[in-house]
């Protein structure tokens, strides 16, 4: 009964004190609306008081100077990402449309199911026949090498963040800033250090796509039992083994979720990277949204669409292939 009493007290206190500050605020409101003071809002408002600090000319230094030291690194990587994307679009595009076509329904056969094969056959049909084939294998090859180097990254350092505590600590707070940031933003950096055009798009592109590919990777090894662990070592296995014996196998299903996602982004991305010239479908949508022109833009929204949903079916299929295999 006493606790009662004192709780019931303290919530009356509680709501005392916050009436009070609301009505502060509601006076020094008014007061800064109509005291006719002259610069009332410095006397009322002390943050005007602060001087501006000039944080984007720092920071437009910074970026600056950053990009003399890595030129000759940024230049690099502009050269091979620019090259693997020009071979693996000419590789597709120099086989005729119905041979690729086929190729792929076959291809989504193998990998998932029937019923996938079919709406992969019928839908690269229907993009062929509206015109946009080499935008969407452009776009295609895009998601392809995108994907590909974010997983080569991303999934080492998954494997790292269940090593250390510590990497682990570093990581995840970067991961939580990279999922929350406006996908518009990741184009600002893509094109200080490496320019407007694909290579730009294709930056933006890898940086959006890899947190899933990071946290799931991590995830799925931290889900793995720790009976199974204490076992595998038990046995005599060393870290590797147990590493690619166990701890990847059993996590492959988490794994595959990520990569799925990271596929998933890294199309939506390809689209928006048409802003600074990222080419492919993205441009046709970009052209059709901005002229107002609803054939283009519901032509190749369509496309996009057929895209995502076969590479989706496809790494869903794979995912639950492994998920088979685990159990």
């Amino acid at each position: 009964m006493i606790n009662t009493e004192q709780g019931m007290s303290q919530s009356l206190k509680n709501k005392i004190i916050a009436l009070i500050i609301l009505a502060v605020a509601v006076a020094i409101s008014l007061a800064y609306h109509f005291a006719p003071v002259a610069h009332i809002d410095k006397i009322v408002n002390p943050l005007n008081i602060i001087p501006s600090i000039p944080l984007g000319a720092i920071v437009d230094g910074f970026i600056d100077w950053l990009t003399d030291q890595i030129g000759l690194i940024t230049r690099g990587i502009s050269d091979f990402i620019e090259n693997a994307m020009d071979l693996l679009t000419y590789a597709i595009l120099w086989f005729p449309s119905f041979i690729m076509t086929i190729l792929f329904s076959l291809l989504a056969w193998r990998l998932s199911s029937r019923q996938v094969a079919l709406f992969a056959f019928i839908g690269l049909l229907l993009v062929n026949n509206m015109g946009y084939w080499t935008e969407a294998i452009e776009t295609l090859s895009m998601i392809v090498i995108s994907v590909g180097i974010s997983v080569a990254i991303g999934v080492p350092v998954g494997i790292l963040s269940t090593r250390s505590d510590l990497i682990h600590k570093i990581v995840w707070p970067i991961l939580d800033f990279m999922q929350t940031m406006p996908a518009f933003v990741y184009l600002i950096p893509a094109v200080f250090f490496f320019g407007t055009g694909e290579v730009g798009g294709m930056i933006a592109t890898i940086i959006f796509s890899m947190p899933p590919v990071i946290r799931l990777t991590g995830l799925g090894i931290r889900q793995v039992s720790q009976e199974v662990i204490e076992a595998c070592v038990a046995f005599g296995s060393t870290d590797w083994q147990k590493l690619t014996k166990v701890q990847l196998p059993l996590g492959m299903p988490t794994i595959m979720a990520g990569i799925n996602q990271c596929i998933m982004l890294a199309l939506s991305m390809v689209v928006i990277a048409s802003m600074i010239g990222a080419g492919g479908l993205g441009d046709a949508v970009r052209y059709g949204v901005s002229r107002v022109n609803i054939e283009v833009g519901f032509e190749s929204g369509i496309s996009v669409v057929i895209l995502a949903i076969i590479l989706d079916r496809i790494t869903q299929s794979t995912r639950k292939q492994t998920e088979e295999e685990g159990e």
